[in-house]
């Protein structure tokens, strides 16, 4: 299977695509440019025909995948808007998520993708290059053997680990200033009871994601303490 390909010609399942990515993106208040949904689109294309090879989601259907994926992560851009962060990280990001489509949208900031996984990393790496995304680096290696050159300004996860896990794998990652943003279904009370002392949950927003009836919440978590190497 040649995985290496440029985008196909538009069809009628790719207009069904963009027409949903579209519609979805108004409701969240996303306005798209027409190049930005043409890569979106792209990034359905090439998931779907790298799924069947790596199994990089256990979502098959394209539809799904544009609902659970693509608009869950775009319901997220708002409220990240809101914290004027220029250095990202998405720890744990999979196939990408929400981290590449935040490097679509936002191509003025810097996205950085970490994953363990070769085949997933493999994925993001031929899709920054078939879209030419400067602002995005992928690194195949673990959150706590990964020393950044300079710290970020947010930390994000999406289902990566429990937010105690995330913050002790990733704490070294952000500056005295940086942010912890963890994407959540239902609200994650016990993990939060948990969560070490020397950090405070600084809000906490419901999302809706158009087309999903889960529940959705984004946390929004820093450091209140210096305790060092503690």
């Amino acid at each position: 299977m040649n995985l290496n390909h440029t985008i196909v010609e538009p069809n009628a399942t790719h207009e069904q695509w963009r027409s949903l990515i579209s519609k979805g993106s108004k409701n969240l208040l996303i306005d798209l440019t027409p190049l930005q949904l043409d890569i979106l689109v792209s990034y359905i294309e090439q998931l779907v025909k790298w799924n069947k090879a790596y199994n990089l989601t256990a979502i098959r259907d394209p539809l799904d995948m544009i609902k659970l994926h693509v608009l869950d992560s775009l319901a997220i851009i708002r409220h990240l808007s809101t914290l004027n962060g220029q250095r990202f990280i998405d720890v744990g990001t999979g196939a990408g998520l929400p981290g590449m489509i935040l490097a679509i949208i936002w191509p003025q900031k810097v996205i950085h993708l970490l994953d363990t996984n070769g085949k997933k990393t493999r994925f993001l790496t031929q899709f920054k290059h078939l879209h030419q995304l400067r602002n995005v680096e992928v690194l195949n290696q673990r959150c706590e053997a990964y020393i950044p050159n300079q710290t970020y300004d947010v930390v994000l996860s999406r289902a990566f680990a429990s937010i105690t896990d995330m913050l002790n794998g990733c704490r070294h990652l952000v500056g005295d200033d940086g942010l912890f943003v963890a994407m959540k279904g239902t609200y994650p009370q016990q993990e939060l009871d948990a969560m070490p002392a020397n950090y405070s949950l600084l809000n906490c927003e419901i999302l809706q994601v158009p087309g999903v009836k889960a529940q959705r919440h984004l946390l929004t978590i820093k450091k209140t303490i210096n305790i060092g190497h503690l």
